[in-house]
């Protein structure tokens, strides 16, 4: 049953790329994000079709004897003329159809000496099968008789005496109709059971994956529970959506221990609204060098107007001391020095930037001649700074989503599909080392997996 073994094969791929973590990073510790991916499962009817004719051999039934069921003068044989056909009822069941080929002969007369004759006719047999799909991953149905469709009807034709044996054929046909019912069900209970499916599920969690191998990322996904919603009967296939409840952790430098592995999938539980989400958290890093290009591109050769003189920036670079970023801007004119401008990493999301807050101010100087040129100075500058100093993070979050929507719109084996859409990526939290700024970003994203092409 290649189809229900696809159901659990469930398998991440790289997100994006990061920039190599270093000691500050290594500290932060990546907390456990609760989440949940979402399956559309399609069962076509096909498949139950195929199993079960698979299990019924084409000759049905057959009685050879004249003498049993009290000397009834009657032999039967009875054949499957076609496939056995399912159709999705509008009740959680299914309308089982069976088309059948009978051949039958009949004796006629009195103390022993009768006079033969026999006959070939079709019917279709028809059955009712209610399915439930019980939490401990098996599947029982209950299929029950639910009369016959006469194509042609058995007659005996003895010349001028033509005999209908409708009412010997529906005795026997009804007692056999009950037994195939059983087989039905015997072939569902055991075909249809998917614990061990569920036990594979679970314990492909059990490794982390490696999201990038150039920066040493490992993303862990721990399964909590699994919830299912109720099958939904088609015409030709049922439904259902398997949900399962994750942890979502990102680790940075050596691979993270491996999860437990199970050998019994616990219970799953019913659930009518599952929730359509996938979240986790990684990184990306802007390195000084890039902050410091930035700033130079906006403020190198910008000039202020001091006491009516002019003050420029001459230079300027970025680097961070403890939870603070710095700016260290060079000025010539009226203001000679070193303008030291500090603040806390915060992301902007009007601006799609990260930006300063809770700004400081230092100045370096020896050729200042009056407090107030100071103090109107530092209020330009440090306001032009928190204004127009940014670090946009407007193409990393575009190259981001894209690349995180390619690799979740992909069939990564035959017939299985990974569908996935982000709706919402920002950094959340900035941290600092000695080497650059590392934002660390937030994904939501829905994530399904498609079964298609059986």
């Amino acid at each position: 049953m290649k189809f229900i073994n696809l159901l659990f094969i469930l398998a991440f791929v790289s997100i994006f790329g990061q920039n190599k973590a270093d000691n500050q990073l290594a500290t932060y510790n990546f907390p456990k994000i609760k989440s949940s991916i979402t399956m559309p499962v399609t069962i076509p009817l096909s498949e139950i079709s195929n199993m079960i004719n698979a299990s019924v051999k084409e000759l049905i039934y057959q009685d050879d004897s004249y003498t049993d069921n009290n000397n009834d003068q009657f032999k039967v044989k009875v054949w499957k003329t076609r496939p056995i056909r399912l159709v999705g009822g509008t009740n959680q069941n299914l309308l089982i159809e069976v088309p059948l080929k009978i051949w039958a002969e009949k004796g006629i007369g009195t103390l022993g000496v009768y006079t033969y004759q026999n006959t070939t006719f079709e019917t279709v047999m028809s059955f009712n099968t209610t399915l439930s799909f019980k939490n401990n991953w098996t599947i029982t149905t209950n299929t029950q008789p639910n009369g016959f469709r006469w194509v042609t009807k058995p007659v005996l034709d003895y010349g001028k005496i033509q005999i209908p044996i409708t009412s010997l054929v529906e005795k026997s046909l009804k007692e056999q109709q009950d037994k195939f019912g059983k087989t039905i069900d015997q072939q569902m209970a055991t075909q249809l059971n998917f614990q061990k499916y569920a036990v594979m599920a679970w314990n492909v969690f059990s490794q982390p994956f490696n999201i990038s191998e150039e920066y040493n990322t490992w993303l862990k996904v721990t399964p909590i529970n699994v919830n299912l919603t109720p099958l939904k009967f088609y015409g030709n296939q049922i439904d259902t959506n398997l949900g399962i409840d994750i942890y979502s952790e990102t680790f940075t430098g050596s691979k993270p221990a491996t999860s437990q592995t199970i050998s019994s999938a616990a219970n799953f539980s019913f659930n009518p609204n599952l929730a359509d989400k996938f979240s986790l958290q990684t990184t990306a890093n802007i390195p000084f060098t890039e902050a410091s290009n930035i700033a130079r591109k906006t403020f190198l050769n910008k000039e202020f107007d001091i006491n009516d003189s002019k003050v420029k920036i001459i230079d300027i670079r970025v680097y961070g001391i403890d939870e603070r970023i710095t700016i260290e801007a060079q000025t010539d004119g009226y203001i000679k020095g070193t303008s030291i401008i500090s603040g806390i990493p915060v992301y902007d999301e009007m601006k799609r930037k990260i930006v300063l807050s809770n700004t400081k101010f230092k100045l370096k100087t020896t050729n200042i001649l009056h407090k107030t040129a100071s103090v109107l100075f530092q209020s330009k500058i440090v306001k032009m700074i928190e204004q127009e100093y940014g670090i946009p993070t407007q193409e990393l979050e575009e190259t981001s989503k894209k690349s995180i929507e390619e690799a979740f719109n992909k069939e990564y084996y035959k017939g299985l599909k990974m569908n996935g859409r982000v709706f919402n990526l920002k950094p959340t939290k900035i941290l600092l080392s000695s080497t650059g700024i590392t934002a660390v970003i937030d994904t939501n994203a829905s994530l399904k997996l498609i079964l298609n092409g059986f």
